[in-house]
């Protein structure tokens, strides 16, 4: 597993070049996401020392949770299908051990970043999964640190094994990406990154142009990613990190979209 020539910010976790490293993450730089404070760090992936969980989320799907990392702690997926298997969001670490438990779960015939800030050490885990291709929708390209050497850049839809589809939603970011699935009970199941994200009470959904500095999405652009994502049918909805809506997700989004909409358009402004 060679990350020689790999460097981490160590706010979002997104890889670089090292032999073309900017002075200021543009991952970072970005209105969506923040530079400390304290100034721009870089850390290198050799030294971290985490611990990997590989945890079942439900039949068919479990989550990478690295104790002990770098960056955002997201809660990477990977879909295990007879076809071989999808990972949805990339960790923002790696280890042998890590690799032993994904390859554990059969072979990998994808890697699906949802958006820039999952990037993660996608280049890493491809490379150490067989050259798994890495999907990354071609709008958002620019935002590579790294170009992994199975690249796949892509528009509109992508089915990559048998039951899994992919496709551009935008919003958050140009090409951000919502995965469908069809789950081991025949549900359907969205993993949406946080184009859609899973609100705290686990029944709602939230649509930002960012999270942490709280700007919100038009009114316009969550009516697009609600017609989006009609097209599939789904009883779950998992955000990128540990929360999902369990049952009843496609109507929670629904209703979720119409009250970012009316909230945004004044609807309810005589409650302020």
């Amino acid at each position: 597993m060679d990350l020689s020539r790999i460097t981490q910010c160590a706010t979002c976790g997104v890889e670089y070049d090292d032999a073309a490293l900017p002075e200021v993450c543009p991952v970072c730089a970005d209105e969506r996401q923040y530079v400390p404070a304290t100034g721009q760090r870089w850390t290198d992936p050799t030294e971290a020392s985490v611990r990997f969980h590989l945890e079942e989320r439900e039949p068919g799907l479990c989550a990478i949770r690295v104790e002990g990392g770098t960056g955002l702690d997201q809660d990477a997926k990977v879909i295990v299908t007879d076809e071989g298997n999808v990972m949805v969001d990339v960790p923002s670490a790696i280890t042998e051990e890590g690799v032993r438990a994904v390859r554990a779960l059969g072979p990998m015939r994808a890697i699906i970043p949802s958006h820039p800030h999952m990037f993660g050490l996608q280049s890493a885990w491809s490379a150490a999964l067989e050259d798994a291709v890495v999907y990354v929708a071609a709008v958002d390209a620019d935002w590579l640190g790294v170009r992994p050497g199975a690249l796949e850049l892509w528009d509109g839809t992508v089915s990559p094994v048998t039951g899994v589809t992919v496709s551009r939603a935008g919003g958050h970011f140009p090409g951000s990406t919502v995965v469908h699935w069809t789950g081991a009970d025949g549900q359907g199941v969205l993993l949406a990154g946080d184009t859609i994200y899973v609100n705290p009470d686990l029944a709602t959904a939230g649509f930002m142009r960012s999270y942490p500095n709280r700007i919100p999405l038009s009114a316009a652009v969550v009516r697009r990613i609600a017609e989006h994502v009609r097209r599939y049918d789904y009883e779950r909805l998992y955000s990128n990190f540990e929360d999902r809506i369990a049952s009843g997700a496609k109507a929670a989004v629904e209703y979720s979209a119409q009250r970012h909409i009316r909230w945004v358009n004044g609807d309810f402004d005589d409650l302020t």
